[in-house]
């Protein structure tokens, strides 16, 4: 008898940091209306999430999947990676080929 894990809330965001080792940092917006005055405004919110095999780079557009708390910060994992970005070389200006990042 197959076993459900119940719906897990997923969000669709960009990868700002991947300083640490298996974990990214991705920044999720949204637009909402202020309660006040009725302008729509843009709130972000980052996100930790592990990311076991390394793959997201910076400026990759992601898919997170809650998890139950891996450590103090990490309550979501990377599901899959939507849309890669662009990666260029600083010096030379040119783009890198996904080999070479």
């Amino acid at each position: 008898m197959p076993t459900s894990t119940g719906h897990r809330n997923e969000k669709l965001g960009t990868v700002v940091s991947t300083k640490m080792e298996k974990t990214i940092v991705v920044t999720v917006s949204r637009r909402v209306s202020h309660p006040l005055y009725r302008k729509i405004v843009n709130v972000r919110k980052k996100f930790y999430a592990h990311d076991e095999e390394q793959t997201a780079k910076v400026g990759d557009l992601v898919r997170i999947q809650e998890h139950p708390p891996i450590s103090k910060l990490k309550r979501w994992t990377l599901k899959e990676v939507v849309r890669r970005a662009v990666q260029i070389d600083v010096k030379t200006g040119r783009v890198l080929e996904d080999e070479a990042v």
